[in-house]
C-alpha cells in the first residue's frame, strides 16, 4: 500500500511511527469505494486511496503533502476559490461534519469535474487531528461495476447518501421535484426501480411516480402511474401496511400470488409483473402528523435481493422525504391562501364607454405570492374616474395588509371629495398613513381621468415617488410623464405636491406600473426604463391584453425578485365627422 502512505516529514521525530500509522491508514482508505482523502489540521493531504487517484487523475505523489483546497478546489470557471468561501476548509477548522453538493474540482489533466463532498473529523495518527474528505459524483452519475450485483454500502457510503438526500430534498418546495430527486438518489445506487404512492389530502391513494433505470438512464414509466384503490383497514400486505404507517418490510412476486385481499394487492401484482422485480423493500413516508405515502424500491436486473439489513437505510430516506413533502404541501397551502387573498385585495376594473382597460399582477417569485404592489380604478363622477397604482415596502403578508389599508383610505378620501385635485387627496392620504396605517413607506400615482366635450380623454395626476407613467401613441412614439413628481408617502416631511395635466391622443396607450417591471440588481433604473420604452413602442398596435402580457414577458428582468403590478388603458379612435 505504498501508494497511499504519506512520506514522513523531515521534522517528524517519529518517522517509523508515522509510517506505521500511514500504512494502517492506507489500508483503511482502500476499504472505501468512494474517493477518500485524509488531511491534517493544516489542510495538507496526508493520504489518499486509489479511488481518489482515479477520480482526480493524479498519482499519490502529486497529492500527498499538498494543500487540498489550493490544489483541487475551483469555481465553475476554473478559478481558485477564496479560502474564506471554502466550506470544506471551514469544516476542517471547526471540526464539524459537513456536506456539500455540486462543487467544482480540477483533475490532473486540467479538466473540471463536479463533485459532492463530505468532510468529517478524522485522526490520522494517535493524538493527531485532521479530517476525512470523501469526494463522489452525483447520484445520477454513480458508477457501478457489475450490473447484476450491488456492492454493500459501507457506513461511510450510507452517511454520504443521507447527507446528499438531506441537501437535495431541503432545497426545493416542489413535491414533484423532491420525488424525482429522491428517485435519482436511490436508482441505480440502491435499486433498479423506485415507486412512489402518495395519499392525497382527500385520503385517496395515487401512484405518482414510477422510475426505472434502463440503458444507463432514468426513465419515468407513466404507464404504471395513476390512481390507486383505497387503503384497506386490515390487510397484512406490505404496501397496505406501509400506507397505514406500519414498519417497513420486504416483498417479492410470491407475496401477491395468492387471492388478493384488496384492490391494492391487485395493483401490486400488476406492478411486479410489469417491472420484473424479484425483490422489493417498502417503507412508509411519514410526515409530522400523518402518513403521506410509501416508497417501494425494487430490484429486477440485480440478482441480489433486499434483506432486513437494508430497511433502516430506507426508513432514514423516507423520513427525510416525509419532511420534504410536508414542507412542500404546507407551502402550496400557504400559496393558495395567498393567491385567494390577492384576488380579493385587487379590484375589478370599471367599464368606461369606448375606453379599454386591463391590469396585471405578478407575485414575487420567492415570496408567499402576495405583496405590497397594487392598482385601483373607480368612478368619481359621471365622466370622471380615478386611476391609482402603488407600492408598499415589502412583498409579504404584512405588505399586503398595508397595501389594503392605503388603497381603502385612498378610495374613501377620493370619493368624499370627487372634485379635489389628485395632489390634495394624496396629501390627506400621506397624513393618514403617518398616524393611522401600519405602513413604513409607500410610493403611488393617483390620476383623475375625465372625458371632455371634444370627446378626448384628459389625465390629471400627481406622483409620490413612483416610476413615471408611460404614454405610447398609436404611431409608436413614447413619452414618460415625469412631471408632477413629489416625495413618497410616510416620510413625515411636509411639502406641496404638484399636479400635471395632459390630453391623451386617440388610440394612445397609457401604462402605469410598479418598479418590479424595470428594476434589476445588475442594471440601472435608466436601463430598465429604456427597455420598457422601446418594447412598449414596438407593441403599440397589439391588443391591450397582448400588450401587457408581452411586456411582462420581454421587459421584466430575469433576476427580478419583486412583485409587479400594472394597469393599462387605451383611448378610442378619433370620432368621425358628424
Amino acid at each position: 500500500m505504498d501508494d497511499v502512505i504519506a512520506p514522513g516529514r523531515e521534522s517528524d521525530p517519529l518517522p517509523w511511527g508515522r509510517a506505521r500509522s500511514g500504512a494502517l491508514l492506507g489500508g483503511t482508505l482502500e476499504d472505501l469505494r468512494e474517493s477518500a482523502i485524509v488531511v491534517d489540521d493544516d489542510g495538507l493531504i496526508v493520504a489518499v486511496n486509489s479511488a481518489a487517484q482515479s477520480l482526480l487523475g493524479r498519482e499519490a505523489s502529486e497529492l500527498v503533502g499538498k494543500d487540498l483546497h489550493d490544489l483541487l478546489h475551483r469555481d465553475r470557471y476554473g478559478h481558485s476559490v477564496p479560502r474564506t468561501r471554502c466550506r470544506m476548509r471551514q469544516a476542517l477548522l471547526t471540526g464539524d461534519t459537513r456536506h456539500g453538493d455540486a462543487e467544482w474540482f480540477v483533475r490532473g489533466d486540467g479538466a473540471l469535474i463536479q463533485l459532492s463532498w463530505l468532510v468529517t473529523p478524522y485522526a490520522s495518527a494517535p493524538g493527531g487531528t485532521g479530517a476525512l474528505t470523501v469526494l463522489y459524483e452525483s447520484a445520477g452519475d454513480v458508477r457501478h461495476g457489475d450490473a447484476g450485483h450491488s456492492a454493500p454500502l459501507t457506513e461511510l457510503d450510507r452517511l454520504a447518501l443521507l447527507a446528499e438526500t438531506t441537501t437535495r430534498l431541503t432545497s426545493t418546495l416542489d413535491a414533484d421535484e423532491a420525488l424525482h430527486r429522491l428517485a435519482a438518489l436511490t436508482v441505480p445506487r440502491l435499486a433498479d426501480w423506485a415507486v412512489f404512492d402518495l395519499i392525497t389530502e382527500r385520503d385517496e391513494v395515487r401512484r405518482v411516480l414510477v422510475m426505472e433505470h434502463k440503458d444507463g438512464i432514468l426513465v419515468e414509466r407513466d404507464d404504471l402511474e395513476g390512481p390507486m384503490p383505497p387503503v384497506p383497514a386490515e390487510s397484512p400486505m406490505p404496501l397496505s401496511r406501509a400506507l397505514r404507517g406500519a414498519a417497513s418490510s420486504l416483498a417479492g412476486p410470491a407475496t401477491y400470488q395468492g387471492p388478493p385481499d384488496s384492490g391494492i394487492a391487485v395493483e401490486q401484482l400488476r406492478l411486479f409483473t410489469a417491472t420484473g422485480m424479484h425483490s422489493a423493500a417498502i417503507a412508509p413516508i411519514r410526515g409530522l402528523r400523518d402518513v403521506l405515502g410509501a416508497l417501494t424500491l425494487g430490484r429486477a436486473q440485480r440478482h441480489d435481493a433486499f434483506t432486513p439489513a437494508d430497511l433502516p437505510l430506507l426508513e432514514d430516506l423516507t423520513r427525510r422525504a416525509g419532511l420534504a413533502l410536508d414542507n412542500a404541501r404546507l407551502y402550496q397551502r400557504q400559496r393558495k391562501v395567498a393567491e385567494t387573498m390577492q384576488r380579493h385585495l385587487l379590484p375589478q376594473l370599471p367599464v368606461l364607454p369606448g375606453l379599454e382597460m386591463t391590469a396585471r399582477y405578478v407575485p414575487a417569485p420567492d415570496a408567499s405570492s402576495v405583496g405590497g404592489d397594487w392598482y385601483d380604478a373607480f368612478a368619481l363622477a359621471a365622466h370622471a374616474h380615478a386611476l391609482a397604482i402603488g407600492d408598499v415596502v415589502g412583498h409579504d403578508l404584512d405588505a399586503a395588509a398595508g397595501m389594503a389599508q392605503v388603497r381603502n383610505m385612498l378610495r374613501a378620501f377620493a370619493w368624499s371629495h370627487p372634485e379635489a385635485a389628485p395632489s390634495a387627496v394624496v396629501t390627506r392620504l400621506d397624513e393618514a398613513v403617518m398616524h393611522i396605517a401600519e405602513v413604513p413607506m409607500a410610493t403611488m400615482i393617483l390620476a383623475r381621468l375625465t372625458l371632455g366635450d371634444d370627446k378626448l380623454w384628459s389625465l390629471r395626476w400627481t406622483n409620490a415617488g413612483h416610476p413615471p407613467p408611460l404614454l405610447i401613441t398609436h404611431d409608436g412614439q413614447t413619452r414618460y410623464l415625469d412631471e408632477a413628481h413629489g416625495i413618497l408617502l410616510g416620510t413625515g416631511v411636509t411639502r406641496p405636491r404638484p399636479d400635471a395635466v395632459t390630453v391623451l391622443p386617440p388610440q394612445a396607450t397609457l401604462l402605469l406600473y410598479t418598479d418590479g417591471l424595470v428594476e434589476s440588481p445588475h442594471h440601472s433604473i435608466d436601463h430598465g426604463l429604456d427597455r420598457l420604452r422601446r418594447h412598449a413602442a414596438s407593441l403599440a398596435h397589439r391588443p391591450l391584453d397582448s400588450f401587457c402580457d408581452l411586456l411582462l414577458d420581454q421587459v421584466r428582468p430575469s433576476d427580478n425578485d419583486d412583485d409587479v403590478a400594472m394597469i393599462a388603458l387605451r383611448t378610442p379612435p378619433p370620432a368621425g365627422p358628424a
